[in-house]
């Protein structure tokens, strides 16, 4: 039972009136029942807070280090096993632990952004499900010791490898022009220079050298083979050199017919057969040059 107060109230002594009451003051019946069973559920309550809480801290391994696969160290912080990120993750520096790598994996596509002091993308590199994307002014490969292998920018592709092959079965399209000091087919292979639609001119400021040592070389075009030397000569260097196509001139000189002809050359720079004679034929045959 609770305390119990009691005070007594005197009223005026008057004649006929009756003696001191007595008036009891406290919490009776269904309100002391009730205050009973809300302070048992706040125990309860209190109880069950209590318990979830050592229960989260267990199951998220709560340490003085970290939670979990998260630790917290002097440089930073160290995470051990898979991690996901639900919202952007920004950092100083990532990296695997000593002699494991690094992997980033994305249902989609993972994007790297370098941003400068205003949050401007300067450079971008997406890698796709589809493709792989770099967005920069300059996009450079470069060996451990430093040497340049590949750069492009918007003026041009530079390739500083001592090689370039090309694997594919039909070889490089170049649009425009290249510019080599060296076109080498791989051994034993043949080396194939061809403009289907269009013409193909090689030029060089000392000279251009065609060479094959273990093999024919051709040259083929459907409407003007040219050779030109500005200021130098032209030179066939062969055990023999045949021009099986070219026409004949129609001059006949008497007695018996020979199988011994001249090659003339017209103004205009074509080449022509005529039966040789005593003295030169090629003033007869000037028809053939028209």
């Amino acid at each position: 039972m609770m305390p119990q107060e009691q005070y007594t109230h005197h009223r005026s002594t008057m004649p006929g009136s009756e003696g001191p009451q007595v008036y009891k003051v406290g919490i009776y019946g269904w309100r002391k029942r009730c205050l009973y069973f809300f302070v048992l559920l706040l125990m309860i309550l209190i109880l069950v807070n209590l318990a979830m809480t050592i229960w989260i801290l267990k199951v998220m391994n709560f340490t003085i280090d970290g939670m979990g696969n998260l630790r917290i160290t002097e440089k930073g912080l160290k995470l051990e096993g898979d991690s996901e990120f639900l919202q952007p993750l920004y950092a100083k520096e990532i990296q695997s632990r000593p002699g494991n790598a690094l992997y980033f994996k994305s249902a989609r596509n993972v994007t790297v952004n370098i941003l400068n002091d205003q949050t401007k993308v300067l450079t971008q590199l997406i890698t796709g499900p589809k493709a792989v994307e770099a967005y920069g002014k300059k996009f450079e490969v470069k060996t451990v010791s430093g040497k340049l292998l590949f750069s492009a920018d918007d003026n041009e592709v530079v390739v500083g490898a001592e090689r370039l092959r090309v694997l594919g079965a039909e070889g490089t399209v170049f649009p425009k022009s290249i510019e080599t000091p060296n076109v080498r087919a791989e051994p034993f292979k043949e080396l194939r220079l061809e403009s289907p639609t269009r013409s193909l001119v090689m030029e060089a400021p000392k000279g251009v050298e065609i060479n094959a040592e273990a093999g024919n070389m051709e040259a083929t075009c459907r409407t003007e083979l040219r050779l030109e030397s500005k200021d130098g000569e032209i030179k066939l260097d062969a055990a023999k050199i045949r021009l099986p196509r070219l026409p004949h001139g129609s001059y006949t000189p008497t007695g018996a017919r020979q199988k011994v002809f001249e090659i003339c050359v017209c103004a205009n720079g074509r080449l022509f057969l005529s039966q040789a004679g005593a003295g030169s034929t090629c003033q007869i045959n000037t028809s053939v040059c028209l």
